[in-house]
């Protein structure tokens, strides 16, 4: 029944790989069916339910905030600067966590959608530099997605040693709500 062909027999690979194709294709095998899964405890998903509702009551607000060392490359990942005097031209990287923003839910899942703008201060209180809506956060999960961090750098050349203030503010699209906070900083030495 087999076939000498060359050195190799040809025959018996098609009928063994048919049968170890088959074992798969075989419906109400255990191959076939759905692993069983573990799920959470009722504890766990009242917890859940729980964080779910402080979130939305809490409305928007930083658990973080801090100047850094370069930028953040992603959610919690970034080196906290030590103190807030930065040399004059120097870039200024700042890094916040936020918490408290509204999600809308479509068939995709659930968006966010966040903008940033920012007022440059000086000691008095004069409005330096200012720019609304510099920058946009915005994502969809399937599941809402509570993990959002705001790596931000700024450049403002031409200033002169002194004592600023960084004013940021953040809009929640969804929420209708902002929430802002202030650092101050030095710029030491000369342009």
């Amino acid at each position: 029944m087999t076939k000498q062909v060359g050195r190799f027999k040809l025959g018996w690979i098609a009928p063994s790989l048919a049968l170890a194709l088959g074992t798969f294709a075989i419906p109400g095998t255990a191959a076939a069916q759905s692993p069983e899964i573990q799920t959470p405890a009722a504890a766990f998903i009242d917890a859940l339910n729980g964080y779910d509702s402080a979130w939305s009551a809490n409305g928007l607000a930083f658990s973080t905030v801090t100047f850094t060392d370069g930028t953040s490359t992603g959610y919690g990942q970034y080196t906290a600067k030590d103190g807030a005097s930065f040399a004059a031209g120097e870039p200024i990287a700042l890094y916040a966590e936020l918490v408290g923003y509204a999600f809308d839910q479509s068939s995709e899942g659930y968006s966010y959608r966040l903008s940033a703008s920012y007022k440059l201060l000086n000691q008095s209180g004069q409005v330096l530099s200012e720019q609304d809506d510099f920058a946009a956060f915005t994502g969809t999960g399937r599941s809402k997605q509570r993990q959002l961090s705001a790596a931000l750098t700024f450049q403002f050349d031409g200033l002169p040693a002194g004592d600023y203030q960084l004013l940021a503010t953040f809009s929640d699209a969804i929420g209708g709500k902002s929430a802002s906070f202030t650092l101050p900083f030095a710029v030491i030495g000369t342009n």
